[in-house]
């Protein structure tokens, strides 16, 4: 009986303590970067950047601000006056999730950065995150689909992508290698079914693209959530302080018609 009473006493206590339980405070998460991460007019659909359904895994204590852009690198991103908005805002707690990559490592592009200062921009992002007591977390770039003759994934970022590890390594900022791991989930979906990930489509398929499309960089809907799904591993693997604000939902039931 006292065991018993001892039991409820305890469980009246935790529910008392939950219930002034200070709330966590209220922070966003910004990511800077190109067009496989960036919010897609409609007129684009069904290109999707993965930032679009990363949006959807936080609670309420989390706003994801997406400021990546089609087409920048991290050069035009700061020329374009694009970081300083962030800068202002940025607030203790906060994140900086930062991927680039496409767009700085060909050099027939206007927005080309060097090895060299690719990193000197990587490194003043996170040096300007870190001055607001804000977190900055590295990304590499997210994978083309390209396969040998082999039916093996080939990288195509593999200068610019190795540039953000050693960054990553020496600054000590969490690293979420996306690159390597978008390849090895293309890899697994083979040469053939990986274009469910992308922005393929036949002739008439869809009325935005009536010509249809063969786009081996740009993500569908499936792909996005896919490489979404990716930077949310690392999230967890990483034991960032925002993994503990992931979304929880119980798994459905499934009720048995027959049972009574």
């Amino acid at each position: 009986m006292r065991t018993h009473l001892l039991k409820i006493a305890v469980g009246l206590a935790l529910l008392w303590l939950t219930a002034f339980a200070t709330p966590p405070a209220k922070i966003t998460v910004y990511l800077i970067g190109d067009s496989t991460m960036s919010i897609k007019e409609p007129r684009y659909y069904p290109e999707t950047g993965w930032g679009m359904p990363f949006v959807y895994f936080f609670d309420e204590s989390v706003t994801v601000d997406n400021r990546a852009q089609n087409g920048r690198s991290t050069k035009s991103f700061l020329t374009e006056n694009r970081w300083q908005p962030v800068t202002t805002a940025l607030k203790e707690g906060d994140y900086v999730f930062i991927q680039f990559g496409h767009n700085d490592e060909v050099p027939t592009k206007k927005t080309y950065t060097t090895e060299a200062e690719f990193k000197a921009n990587l490194l003043r992002y996170v040096a300007e995150t870190r001055a607001h007591k804000a977190m900055p977390v590295l990304i590499t770039p997210v994978a083309r689909r390209k396969f040998d003759a082999a039916g093996q994934v080939e990288g195509t970022h593999n200068v610019y992508s190795e540039i953000v590890r050693a960054t990553a390594r020496e600054q000590q900022v969490p690293l979420i290698d996306l690159d390597r791991e978008s390849q090895a989930l293309l890899q697994q979906y083979g040469v053939e079914n990986s274009k469910l990930l992308f922005n393929q489509l036949q002739p008439g398929e869809h009325p935005n693209y009536p010509a249809g499309k063969g786009d081996n960089t740009h993500f569908n809907e499936l792909g996005a959530r896919k490489m979404a799904q990716l930077v949310l591993a690392d999230i967890r693997a990483l034991k960032l302080e925002l993994a503990s604000r992931i979304v929880q939902r119980a798994a459905a039931k499934t009720v048995d018609p027959q049972a009574r």
